[in-house]
């Protein structure tokens, strides 16, 4: 069976951001999405061409590749709710 969520990561070291975006990422998909995601982290600094493909501005970036749409995150992941509408776990409250 595939995972339902396929996200990459996009970091560029172990900076502190980095670090944090993994952590809140792995954290939330722990809590919401257990047994249905796949995380790839790619390090910008070892895999510099590969920013081109997802068009990354900024680090850290989470993209959501499936479910479609592709959908972008930028910054350490700290806002738990921001995330959640982000990769449609969660629609936003009114």
């Amino acid at each position: 069976m595939s995972k339902a969520y396929e996200l990459r990561l996009y970091v560029a070291g172990k900076t502190t951001k980095s670090v944090a975006a993994l952590n809140n990422l792995k954290k939330y998909c722990e809590e919401h999405l257990k047994g249905q995601y796949s995380i790839e982290v790619i390090d910008l600094l070892v895999h510099p061409q590969l920013a081109e493909g997802d068009q990354i501005l900024a680090i850290p970036t989470l993209v959501k590749k499936v479910p479609e749409p592709v959908r972008k995150i930028i910054g350490d992941l700290s806002n738990e709710e921001k995330v959640l509408v982000g990769l449609d776990i969660r629609t936003k409250q009114l």
